[in-house]
């Protein structure tokens, strides 16, 4: 297994539209870093948010998930409260290759403050926008940038293609459009 290069990245977002929107350099003037980097790409999150709350005193149960346990909102920014978290969803599309299986790691800029990026991999043949999940681990509010960079994905290329990818298992959370909450 090794670790795929920009020049990779940057021919299957063109070929395969691996990728949509693709950002072919690193942008960083005034903003948290996002596109293509060395070996990965830095994506951006976007403007819509779920941030959690307790005001209903709900259990938080992967089981039987209350979506009235999140706020919805629209915004350039995002303000999570001390010790909470918020769900949000990449700008970008992915389409990833059969033979591909991408681990997701919190930017520094973020995990400097404290703020704990979270995402699980994106296994082979899975399509959609990233679900994000952004941990405030200080007891300050803490605030997200909406457009700007969220996370880096790192792209291993797998010694032969599987047996069963996430498309033909028909996984829970293909070609998933907006903040996808957790499903059983």
């Amino acid at each position: 297994m090794s670790v795929l290069s920009d020049k990779w990245i940057k021919k299957m977002a063109k070929s395969y539209k691996m990728i949509s929107p693709f950002v072919s350099k690193q942008i960083r003037k005034g903003k948290v870093s996002f596109g293509l980097s060395s070996y990965g790409y830095d994506a951006r999150v976007s403007n819509d948010f779920k941030i959690f709350t307790d005001i209903n005193s709900a259990v938080v149960d992967p089981k039987k998930f209350k979506k009235t346990s999140f706020i919805s909102k629209k915004s350039k920014i995002c303000i999570i409260p001390p010790n909470s978290f918020a769900l949000a969803r990449t700008v970008e599309y992915f389409k990833i290759p059969e033979n591909v299986m991408v681990i997701c790691l919190g930017k520094s800029t973020y995990a400097r403050c404290g703020i704990i990026v979270n995402v699980t991999p994106l296994e082979p043949g899975w399509k959609g926008y990233v679900t994000l999940e952004f941990s405030n681990t200080t007891p300050l509010p803490a605030k997200i940038y909406a457009n700007e960079g969220a996370a880096q994905f790192v792209f291993l290329k797998g010694n032969e293609k599987p047996d069963i990818s996430y498309s033909k298992r028909k996984g829970k959370y293909m070609k998933q459009k907006g903040v996808t909450l957790p499903k059983i």
